[in-house]
């Protein structure tokens, strides 16, 4: 009898895959989203134009892209604006290189001694809470006014940043893993080969899009206080003769040279870690 029912039921067809109804962007694409930043860039200085073109907006104030675009015109012209480019882009990537390797390596040199961690973490603290500016100042009176209080200006906002990154990474490592190195017959410079440096290495490299920024800031901070050259510079002198075009130049240059500096960073995080963007694109396609 439960075979005749059995029979009688009409099997269940098993369900059809669904498909994905979401229809990919056009525009998410490299090209495509360029192309709509650059819209966006040209619409939101098309409306600031016709606002002073209006008499909406004061030029005195706010300054306005066509004489933005002429001021930069003519520093581009007399060589000025890319000298004072390349002055601060070269602190700027010095104060991140030192100041990321420096911060990295002994934060992660942090992790040979829980000891020495514990005694130091108050004053790493105290010297994360002081504004860096507050620095400016005194790396002024030690190094003089050229090249290298802006690199120390530089490298004091980027180390710190790169040792907390770096020994909180180390801490955080799979502690399983390290375990069983042990029971295989490993020392500790193993184990910090082998589990601590792997493990911190996608912690470390994600500070790098921070540092970059914090480079361009020592840098210019630096510039502010005294110097004869760079973007800093060119800004401060400006804002003194209430030149906003001119300061607006100076600010457009800092962008694009954070700009380029972004994408190095994001090109050489892919070549390092390129699972990371292999598991962030399979995200996104579930």
């Amino acid at each position: 009898m439960s075979r005749v029912m059995t029979s009688a039921v009409p099997a269940t067809a098993a369900p059809a895959p669904r498909k994905n109804t979401k229809s990919r962007n056009r525009f998410d694409n490299l090209w495509g989203r360029s192309l709509l930043q650059l819209f966006i860039a040209a619409l939101v200085l098309r409306a600031w134009q016709f606002g002073v073109d209006a008499g909406w907006i004061s030029a005195f104030m706010v300054g306005a892209p066509a004489d933005i675009w002429k001021s930069l015109v003519r520093g581009a012209a007399d060589g000025q604006l890319w000298r004072d480019s390349y002055y601060t882009l070269f602190e700027a990537i010095l104060g991140f290189a030192i100041g990321t390797i420096a911060g990295s390596a002994l934060g992660l040199a942090l992790w040979y001694s829980p000891f020495v961690a514990r005694l130091t973490e108050p004053f790493i603290i105290a010297i994360n809470s002081i504004p860096k500016i507050a620095f400016g100042p005194i790396v002024i009176l030690w190094f003089g006014t050229g090249l290298i209080s802006k690199v120390a200006l530089a490298v004091s906002l980027t180390s710190i940043v790169a040792l907390i990154a770096a020994y909180q990474a180390a801490k955080n490592a799979d502690l399983d893993l390290q375990t069983l190195l042990v029971t295989l017959g490993a020392d500790k410079k193993e184990i910090f080969f082998k589990v601590i440096v792997p493990s911190s290495l996608p912690a470390i490299i994600a500070t790098f899009h921070i540092n970059i920024g914090f480079g361009l800031v020592g840098a210019v901070v630096g510039e502010f206080i005294s110097s004869e050259h760079g973007l800093g510079h060119m800004i401060f002198t400006a804002s003194g003769l209430y030149d906003l075009n001119t300061v607006w130049a100076g600010l457009f240059m800092l962008m694009v040279i954070g700009f380029g500096l972004y994408f190095v960073v994001d090109y050489v995080e892919h070549k390092l870690l390129p699972w990371k963007e292999d598991t962030h694109q399979a995200t996104l396609n579930v």
